[in-house]
């Protein structure tokens, strides 16, 4: 559309000066021609909404086009552009009142142009106007059921996320508790009875007692056993069947739509079982966050063996944020919403590392996570 404003308004400037070369009013004309242009490319830059400076520059761009029809009656085609910038600015009634008087304008026009009367010159602005209005009015309505219909989807594949991971937690939580009842409580049941048993009959039947005390260290290697089971079965799958973590990094995803590149930096060396876990799920948690709110296109994984410490760094190129996430913060950091990073805050400060996060506006995310290597005293 503003293509076609800007066609057209050259074409009337090259019409008029073909048919009224040097004519005292050629000055005005062309100073009104640039005047007009100037004020329409202003226009993008006040934004769409009604405010009163995108008024008032409405008021001046058809103020200025008025005149000019004025002086040169071939300039009414100009009008055009102008419904469609009047349906966008103003209120529907509003707009269409515009229109209509924009109409009349050019039907004055057309009719003072021709030598004789001519009853499409009548008609033929009217019906343009009234299709290019209902046009506008039928996709503006479209497009706003469709943003309705986008934000219903949004919101209820948010709400069935949110159902899932509660119906997901509570019954992990009611498998733990019931696989912890059966094996580890029951466990320690048997050895407090055993062991009571035991120092009821030390003094008087020592040989039963040291029984006792025998059956409550194979129930109790036993537990240690069930409880060795359970961690492991807390474990993520990707890495069990002695899966490594830089195997388990370089097969994560962030979606069809984000490409993941991994790197390696440094020589490996065998990670605890808790340090391996918590990177790989500070990798998962990042490129969910990635992939929920960034607009990223790509993103990289690097995992740094620095000597004395291991380094994972998650980065995107997406749209960042105004405010960095200071680093260390706890809960009450403005910027944690949500869940996913006071998690990655909580799983790095139990192994005493560090989480940090640097963004700018357009300049993408890192979020970088340092493990020692050696236990914290």
């Amino acid at each position: 559309m503003h293509t076609a404003f800007f066609l057209l308004l050259g074409a009337s400037v090259a019409r008029f000066l073909l048919r009224h070369p040097g004519e005292p009013r050629t000055p005005w004309v062309l100073a009104l021609s640039i005047a007009l242009a100037l004020l329409y490319v202003l226009g993008p830059a006040l934004g769409a909404r009604p405010t009163a400076r995108r008024l008032f520059w409405l008021g001046l761009v058809v103020a200025t086009w008025v005149v000019l029809v004025l002086l040169a009656p071939s300039f009414a085609w100009c009008a055009v552009p102008l419904f469609y910038t009047a349906l966008r600015t103003l209120p529907p009634r509003a707009a269409i009142a515009l229109v209509a008087l924009l109409t009349v304008f050019v039907v004055i026009a057309q009719l003072k142009l021709a030598r004789q009367f001519d009853p499409n010159l009548l008609l033929a602005p009217p019906a343009v106007a009234a299709l290019a209005t209902a046009v506008f009015i039928h996709m503006e309505r479209q497009a706003t059921a469709q943003r309705a219909l986008i934000d219903d989807l949004i919101r209820t594949r948010r709400e069935l996320a949110a159902t899932e991971r509660r119906e997901g937690t509570l019954a992990e939580r009611q498998r733990l508790s019931m696989e912890i009842h059966d094996t580890l409580a029951q466990h320690l049941s048997s050895q407090q009875m055993l062991l009571q048993a035991a120092d009821r009959t030390w003094d008087a039947d020592p040989a039963t007692a040291r029984a006792h005390v025998r059956t409550a260290t194979e129930i109790a290697a036993r537990g240690l056993a069930e409880a060795r089971r359970l961690v492991h079965d807390l474990a993520p799958r990707e890495l069990d069947n002695g899966a490594g973590l830089t195997e388990a990094l370089r097969a994560l995803d962030a979606g069809p739509d984000i490409t993941v590149r991994f790197h390696l930096e440094g020589t490996p060396v065998p990670l605890p079982d808790r340090t391996q876990s918590a990177l790989l799920r500070i990798a998962q948690g990042a490129l969910a966050n990635v992939r929920e709110h960034s607009g990223a296109g790509a993103a990289a994984l690097t995992l740094s063996y620095l000597g004395d410490q291991v380094v994972l760094d998650i980065a995107d190129d997406g749209r960042g944020f105004a405010e960095p996430r200071p680093a260390g913060t706890g809960r009450g950091d403005r910027t944690d919403r949500g869940h996913g990073l006071p998690a990655m805050r909580a799983r790095v400060r139990q192994l005493g590392g560090t989480l940090t996060i640097e963004s700018a506006p357009g300049e993408g995310t890192v979020l970088s996570a340092a493990l020692p290597l050696e236990p914290t005293p």
